[in-house]
């Protein structure tokens, strides 16, 4: 009987983790094994089916597992409406208004503050594109890529979408990569507008 759940724990590095069933309190342990060969790896809170059997232990493990519901890449990622997302959209968006002005009062090329513009919407959409492939493991955007859009002027972009599609927020490394290229950015503006 195919049951219903959702991957309450996962360990990818030792690839295995618990499954919390729809009905019911207890967990069930699941290991990478009991997912189809080359199937996209499992993520805390995916939704599965599975049966119940046993391990080697004789203890009850989920086998025969499947993704209760795939999205294909061109859906739209589950986003985050919290306060971060307000919080990221505020200051990203003050920060664009405020290159725009410095441009309309001559003291920014026009060039610089369409760059802004065009590249922030390049990063979120390359942001966004990134989460879908994440979630269909699919081919993804080297971080190094996403850091250099971020560096030419993309980062209100990618920070709203950053916090809109929860990507690329929990990693420590990347995280100080980003907002280090943040203040490299910021720094070259501030040049700019002081020659």
């Amino acid at each position: 009987m195919q049951l219903k759940g959702r991957i309450s724990e996962w360990n990818d590095k030792r690839g295995f983790g618990f499954v919390a069933p729809l009905h019911g309190t207890a967990r069930v342990f699941v290991h990478i094994s009991a997912f189809p060969p080359g199937a996209k790896r499992p993520e805390t809170g995916e939704f599965i089916n599975y049966s119940l059997g046993q391990d080697d232990r004789r203890r009850v493990c989920a086998t025969k597992v499947s993704y209760a519901a795939r999205e294909s890449r061109a859906a739209v990622v589950r986003t985050n409406g919290g306060s971060a997302t307000l919080i990221a959209s505020f200051i990203s968006g003050s920060f664009l208004l405020m290159v725009a002005l410095l441009a309309v009062v001559g003291r920014l090329w026009w060039l610089v503050a369409f760059a802004y513009g065009v590249m922030s919407i390049a990063a979120y959409y390359t942001y966004k594109h990134d989460k879908q492939a994440a979630q269909a493991a699919a081919w993804r955007t080297n971080e190094w890529t996403l850091i250099v859009i971020g560096l030419l002027g993309g980062w209100p972009g990618a920070l709203i979408a950053r916090h809109r599609f929860r990507h690329k927020t929990s990693k420590f490394a990347f995280r100080l990569a980003y907002w280090l290229s943040v203040g490299l950015n910021v720094s070259g503006l501030v040049w700019l507008v002081a020659l």
